[in-house]
């Protein structure tokens, strides 16, 4: 059930300013954003839009993680994203939501109202720009995952999805590098989001806690122990040369 939230704590002490649409913004243009913003929470599994439904309002997650998904006509369901704290939800000047958006921890977002924001993307370049910036590191973020779903490995694919919950969760600045982190997703949810089936997630992950890669306390938290081999099992190469 989503609930609005009364208290709104002002742009210039949220947690993800300088990352979100925001973080270009100055004083006079944070006012204007104050004005037209409102502060929703959803629990664990609520809904926060379903495919199909009219846009009233955008917004950044300041808080939880929620998943992008599409629903085919059949009931088949596929994963195609995850949003973590500065990401935004809508598009400017779409009156529809293109996704399932779906709250897999507590989501706190930063709302604003759709028409307002429009004509402040048109009329404000620092809002504009950051729009810009964010639309390009989703696209970059979409050709690195189609390299992902096509040519890695098992090992590859779990390596490549632990490293990114690495980066986006040390970036909300909460963890320190040797930090337990968490897993948003179930074993399940992992599989849907990556292509794998049940049975070698869990083997990949018991393959990456026996060469000391991973450690986890429970089943959804986990620390890294060895960043370096973490690295190495993504397959990804940083420089271009040949693998050695």
């Amino acid at each position: 059930m989503m609930l609005e939230e009364k208290i709104r704590p002002s742009c210039s002490a949220c947690p993800i300013r300088h990352r979100a649409v925001c973080a270009r913004c100055n004083e006079d243009e944070l006012l204007m954003l104050e004005k037209i913003k409102s502060y929703k929470t959803f629990k664990a599994g609520d809904p926060i839009l379903w495919r199909g439904d009219g846009l009233t309002y955008v917004g950044s997650v300041v808080d939880g993680v929620a998943t992008l998904g599409k629903t085919m006509e059949d009931g088949r369901m596929q994963m195609v994203g995850l949003l973590f704290p500065s990401d935004f939800i809508g598009r400017p000047g779409r009156s529809q939501i293109e996704f399932d958006v779906v709250a897999v921890t507590d989501v706190t977002l930063c709302c604003f109202q759709r028409k307002p924001f429009e004509d402040l993307v048109a009329t404000t370049p620092h809002v504009a720009q950051r729009m810009l910036e964010m639309a390009l590191d989703e696209l970059d973020a979409a050709r690195d995952w189609m390299v992902l779903l096509g040519r890695k490995t098992a090992r590859e694919k779990i390596a490549t999805f632990v490293q990114m919950l690495v980066r986006r969760q040390h970036m909300s600045g909460e963890q320190t590098p040797l930090s337990p982190l968490a897993l948003p997703l179930t074993r399940e949810e992992i599989a849907s989001y990556l292509g794998l089936t049940l049975e070698t997630v869990s083997r990949q992950f018991g393959a990456m806690k026996k060469d000391g890669i991973l450690t986890f306390s429970d089943r959804r938290q986990f620390k890294v122990i060895d960043f370096d081999a973490l690295y190495l099992a993504t397959g990804d190469d940083a420089d271009g040369g040949p693998l050695v």
